[in-house]
């Protein structure tokens, strides 16, 4: 609770005691071979990740600016049974790349999207994507991918309905 509370100054206090404990914890458990390889490996993630965060972010302020509040609160606005089924098959069909799916959805809440509906577009677009949709039915075939996809269009909407019905 006390960090929810203090201010920034204390907080980067915080962060430089955090740090300094996990370089001596680091220095004290592992060799530097083992440091130099996790480091490594951080560095790698990193590089892999940022550039898409970078593009999330990008696409979620071309988000706010193109579409009209008014289609969005129409669309997938409360947490009525269409607003939650409209956000999980957008989900669905949309390609989220790892950590886009949150900037883009903060817009959208931005532009008046339910809460429910929020949590059925993040339980939906990384469980299924268009292209991931094509690659099953081929593996699959139809009616067991339609399965898979419906059932994760169904789950998440639920959740959504759910979640909003509870928050």
């Amino acid at each position: 609770m006390g960090i929810l509370i203090a201010g920034a100054g204390e907080l980067w206090h915080l962060m430089g005691i955090l740090l300094a404990s996990l370089v001596v914890l680091l220095y004290r458990w592992f060799t530097q071979s083992e440091i130099v390889d996790w480091l490594s490996s951080t560095y790698h993630f990193v590089r892999q990740i940022l550039p898409w965060l970078l593009v999330g972010v990008f696409v979620a302020g071309i988000l706010k600016v193109v579409l009209p509040r008014s289609l969005i609160a129409t669309w997938l606005g409360g947490n009525g049974l269409r607003a939650n089924l409209a956000a999980s098959i957008l989900g669905a069909v949309m390609y989220f790349a790892t950590l886009t799916e949150v900037p883009i959805v903060k817009a959208l809440r931005e532009l008046g999207m339910g809460k429910g509906p929020a949590l059925a577009l993040l339980l939906a677009g990384p469980a299924i994507s268009l292209p991931n949709m094509l690659a099953m039915k081929s593996i699959l075939g139809t009616k067991k991918a339609l399965t898979y996809i419906g059932f994760v269009v169904l789950i998440g909407t639920s959740a959504g309905l759910l979640f909003g019905f509870i928050c």
